[in-house]
This record gives structure tokens, C-alpha cells and sequence, in this order.
């Protein structure tokens, strides 16, 4: 079943690069008592995740957490070498959390996998955006059609804050 607005984040572990490099945290830690805005993309370095989705809330970052928000953050079926890199060069870092979830568990839990075998890119996550209180989706932007980055983009998830 598809994630939800009212439904909870399912509580995977995750990886995120710290200060002596990577460290599992739990998803009801990360989320907990804070409001993320969430995005996910299918991958570092795709190009509408590398040229659109994340430079978009780079951007944006700074509006967005004047809204209440505690932090940005994106999730990508990446491990989190890739994914931090991938943040680095595109001048993320400080601004937009990276959320690594290696082998989709986080993106199956939530029902937002997204098969690209027959491409060669394996089983991803959804592009999506989301607005989470305290562990608890308040609202969700899943795109039809993960090339585009239009109602999970910066601009609509400033717009629904």
C-alpha cells in the first residue's frame, strides 16, 4: 500500500554520512519531534534528479526552512558515497540532508518503489515530495511520471507550506 498524508514513516534504517563517515540512524529518530520537507529521487546523478529535482531545492533550501521547517532532506536508492558526492557538487552540503537507503527499504516500506531493471538502474524509489511532522506525513506529491519533477519539485513544496 502507498504511503499517505496521516500515515507514519515506516522506521527503517538508514545511512547518512557523519563527521567520520557513514552511520546508520533509524527514520523514527531522524524524523522525530522535527518537520522535514522530504524528496525523494530514483537516483544521483539521473539527469532530471541532477539537473532539475535537487538543484531546485538547493535553491530553495533556505525559503523552505523559513516556512518552520527544521530541515531538507533527500532520500535515493544510492549508498551514501554516492549520494554524498552527489550532494557535495551540486553545493548541497549544509543545506539538504542526504538520506541513503541503499536497497529501497525505505522506498518499498512505503509502497513508492519504482522498477527500472529493464533500464539497467535496478528497483529505485518514486520521485516524490513530502512534508513529515514528527514522523507523520501531512501531505504528498508522488510523480506519475518520474522524469518530470513538477508537483514534487522545490517550488510546489514551498507552495503547499
Amino acid at each position: 500500500m502507498t504511503i499517505k498524508a496521516g500515515d507514519r514513516i515506516p522506521d527503517v534504517t538508514l545511512t547518512v554520512m557523519g563527521k567520520d563517515g557513514p552511520q546508520t540512524i533509524k527514520s523514527k529518530d531522524y524524523f522525530a519531534g522535527r518537520k522535514i520537507a522530504l524528496f525523494s529521487v530514483p537516483g544521483a546523478y539521473t539527469p532530471t534528479c541532477h539537473t532539475k529535482h535537487l538543484p531546485g531545492f538547493v535553491e530553495k533550501a533556505d525559503e523552505i526552512k523559513s516556512k518552520g521547517v527544521d530541515a531538507v532532506a533527500v532520500t535515493a536508492v544510492n549508498d551514501i558515497f554516492t549520494l554524498d558526492a552527489w550532494l557535495k557538487e551540486k553545493g548541497a552540503s549544509g543545506k539538504i540532508d542526504g538520506l541513503a537507503d541503499g536497497s529501497a527499504v525505505l522506498a518499498r516500506a512505503m509502497g513508492l518503489e519504482l522498477d527500472l531493471t529493464e533500464h539497467g538502474l535496478g528497483v529505485r524509489g518514486k520521485r516524490y515530495s513530502a512534508i513529515v511532522r514528527d514522523g507523520v506525513v501531512e501531505w504528498i506529491n508522488v510523480e506519475e511520471n518520474s522524469s518530470l519533477a513538477t508537483v514534487s519539485s522545490a517550488e510546489s513544496t514551498l507552495a503547499k507550506l
